[in-house]
């Protein structure tokens, strides 16, 4: 068990889902004018113009840069002053620069109640750390476009969870299954087994606190008003060579200014796993692509 100082913030739990992976689009007419498409799974979408720009990083210039100037954005994308394609695609940020910063990169994603502090991203050999913690990445030979990892299990009060195999996240003949790190994703979205076995494991640790009826895509909450602090049980995800111990505000999150926490998983019938950002904030997550392994740093945001 762990000792956690109940938070009181506001999540955008309307986004808590999978975008789905993106759909491109793109060509020229004949005076060399070009636009562009992407449309992801929930709906949401942006076009507009498809150029090529350099750009400068301190004193580091990248030529040839394709970019989206984006005239219609939609869903999701409304209010926001661009999106950063981080995949492991032939028009993302680090494929494209990939060669000028040596494959790799890294980021954090603050705590959503430190709002005094930004994320950060870094590119080049600095992005990875000593202490990070290194998990390898798969290959899908179906989708090349995400970040797969083998996950063997995940502990809930330091018990592994029955029923929560490797065999769940296993790819089929078709490409479908497999774990994907995705900072795009905010709730981690388990298959469906592996959500129930989670789930029930959590309600029995946290058998002592109050019960509060369900909300958006959670089926687990609980009424912690007029507490200050609580103990929660301990939840760990069991990596292939690498077990992070997830902090109780990445898995028990408020959902309401009343006291109302929910547990921040959820099921999925898709046989894909995807750990969302709720679950990375606060560490920093390396992609160290020449070497083919992603790695996690807790508290790695300072």
């Amino acid at each position: 068990m762990v000792n956690e100082r109940l938070l009181s913030f506001k999540d955008d739990i309307g986004s808590a889902h999978a975008r789905g992976y993106p759909h491109s689009t793109y060509g020229c007419n004949s005076r060399q004018k070009c636009l562009y498409q992407v449309s992801y799974g929930d709906g949401s979408f942006t076009i507009g113009d498809f150029s090529t720009e350099t750009l400068t990083f301190r004193r580091q210039r990248v030529n040839n840069i394709a970019l989206g100037c984006g005239h219609d954005n939609e869903g999701l994308f409304i209010g926001a002053a661009g999106l950063l394609g981080l995949g492991r695609g032939k028009l993302s940020f680090p494929t494209q620069t990939g060669p000028r910063f040596g494959n790799k990169f890294s980021y954090c994603l603050v705590d959503r109640s430190a709002s005094s502090r930004p994320s950060s991203i870094v590119f080049g050999e600095s992005a990875v750390t000593r202490n990070a913690v290194f998990t390898p990445l798969l290959t899908n030979p179906k989708l090349d476009t995400f970040y797969y990892v083998g996950l063997n299990g995940i502990s809930v009060g330091g018990t592994r969870v029955a029923g929560i195999t490797p065999s769940l996240f296993k790819f089929d003949s078709f490409g479908n299954g497999g774990v994907i790190v995705d900072s795009g994703t905010s709730v981690t979205r388990l298959n469906r087994p592996a959500y129930i076995a989670l789930r029930d494991a959590f309600r029995a640790g946290a058998s002592n606190f109050k019960r509060a009826p369900d909300f958006s895509l959670f089926d687990t909450c609980f009424d912690l008003s007029g507490k200050t602090e609580v103990k929660v049980p301990t939840v760990v995800l069991h990596f292939a060579n690498a077990d992070v111990s997830l902090p109780a505000s990445n898995y028990l999150i408020p959902v309401d200014s009343d006291g109302k926490f929910c547990f921040a998983f959820a099921g999925t019938r898709s046989g894909l796993t995807i750990i969302g950002n709720i679950q990375q904030q606060s560490f920093r997550v390396v992609f160290d692509l020449a070497s083919s392994r992603v790695g996690f740093v807790p508290r790695g945001c300072a």
